[in-house]
């Protein structure tokens, strides 16, 4: 109950940015750079341990990642240039995030650890494969959003491991989550490529058998 009612007060608080923004005539394609411009700042936040910021900055950028798309419907400005554009900076959005932890990692700092730059590498790889085989494959007729970590999950799991991050000095296991989470991020991001990967395969062998059979 409290989660809906949660869910419910966000929606009506998004909507009535929506209304406004679309009432004073901001173009979506402005939301969509402001919000990448934002991601970039989170990538700097990352980059210099300020991983609870990041995360809070993180919060930000995905309000106006949603705000752009509702507000091109709210004032008919829905493009094909307004999608392409939203998809590529997304990717460019997911890269910078995961570069920032990988920059904070490789530092010479008493929390270098080359695993998880490793891991923040895996991870944004995968995330960004998992992203192409969906548009590729789309362009050849073949709709592939399966697997379980797709971009919501990654960036809840980003903000988690952010806003659990804070205190480098302290002992409590819940003041340094980054780590866990990057793991899970790395492991669920390769397993949903491999997964999406066999889920086109197997798509494209039913359009070719029924090909055959025409």
């Amino acid at each position: 109950m409290l989660g809906a009612s949660i869910g419910r007060g966000a929606m009506r608080i998004l909507n009535a940015m929506v209304r406004g923004l679309a009432a004073a005539g901001v173009h979506p394609n402005i939301l969509t750079a402001i919000g990448v411009c934002i991601n970039v700042g989170c990538g700097v936040l990352f980059g210099i341990g300020e991983f609870f910021w990041a995360g809070i900055v993180l919060i930000v950028a995905n309000v106006f990642d949603m705000l752009d798309g509702n507000v091109a419907r709210q004032t008919g400005n829905v493009t094909k240039f307004g999608g392409f554009l939203d998809s590529s900076l997304d990717r460019l959005s997911d890269m910078v995030a995961f570069l920032g932890i990988m920059v904070f990692y490789a530092g010479n700092t008493p929390q270098h650890s080359i695993l998880n730059v490793i891991l923040a590498g895996v991870g944004m790889i995968a995330s960004v494969m998992v992203s192409y085989t969906t548009a590729r494959s789309e362009g050849l007729g073949v709709k592939a959003n399966v697997g379980f970590l797709q971009r919501p999950e990654r960036i809840v799991l980003l903000i988690i491991g952010a806003l659990s991050t804070w205190d480098w000095n302290s002992d409590n296991f819940w003041f340094n989550r980054m780590p866990q989470v990057l793991w899970v991020l790395a492991v669920g991001s390769v397993w949903t490529l491999v997964h999406r990967m066999y889920y086109i395969w197997k798509e494209f062998q039913k359009l070719e058998g029924v090909k055959e059979n025409e």
